[in-house]
This record gives C-alpha cells, sequence and structure tokens, in this order.
C-alpha cells in the first residue's frame, strides 16, 4: 500500500468527520486541489507551511483508493507532489494521528510508511 499524508488543522478534520469527506483548508480551495505530501516531503512541508502551529493532525491515505483524481505535480524545487481533484473520501484514510510540537518548536512525527 502506497500512503500519501495530509497536514490538516484539528477542526478542520473533525468538519470532515461530520461531512463524511474533506473537501480541503482554504488553501487547497484557492488552488483547486487538495494539497499532500509523501513520505519524504511531509517534514519540509511542515516546517515551511505549518512552522509553530499546534493542534494539527497527520492524515495518511492510501494512494490506490484514490483513482484518476491524484496527479503527481511540479511543486516546491520541481518535486513532483501529490494533488487530489476531488473530495477526499475518508474510505481512504488509514489513520489519524496527532502532530505534537516538540520542544525545539519542530513537529513530532509518527513513523510514516513509504
Amino acid at each position: 500500500m502506497r500512503i500519501i499524508y495530509k497536514i490538516c488543522p484539528a477542526f478542520l478534520w473533525q468538519e470532515a468527520e461530520k461531512a463524511g469527506s474533506f473537501e480541503g483548508a482554504p488553501v487547497d480551495i484557492q488552488d483547486g486541489y487538495i494539497h499532500f505530501s509523501t513520505a519524504e516531503q511531509v517534514r519540509e512541508t511542515a516546517k515551511r507551511h505549518f512552522a509553530g502551529q499546534d493542534d494539527l493532525l497527520l492524515v495518511a491515505v492510501d494512494v490506490d483508493s484514490l483513482g484518476e483524481a491524484l496527479r503527481y505535480e511540479p511543486s516546491r524545487g520541481g518535486d513532483l507532489f501529490p494533488h487530489l481533484y476531488a473530495p477526499l473520501s475518508l474510505s481512504a484514510v488509514r489513520w489519524v494521528k496527532p502532530l505534537p510540537l516538540g520542544q525545539d518548536g519542530q513537529h513530532i512525527f509518527p513513523e510514516l510508511a513509504r
């Protein structure tokens, strides 16, 4: 199983659980797709876009369940990032874990599948 990751504020994820799908954070809605990162990219994503933020969740998503709505497109430094051009069905989610800040101000990640 291939996994990609979404960093999400807890309150937005709670809304998704009530709705049964995740439509995206404001930046996702603005860009027209849901931003994801691979295991190799997600720590840098946290540093660049979520620095110092707490009350975040890390959402692990099964790539194979997303179908053709998932595309890998060039982004930061020319790396290919996964973008989902559809709402995220919660059935594709494998787990959701807290992404707390450590005493050094960096996020503490769980073990990640690649």
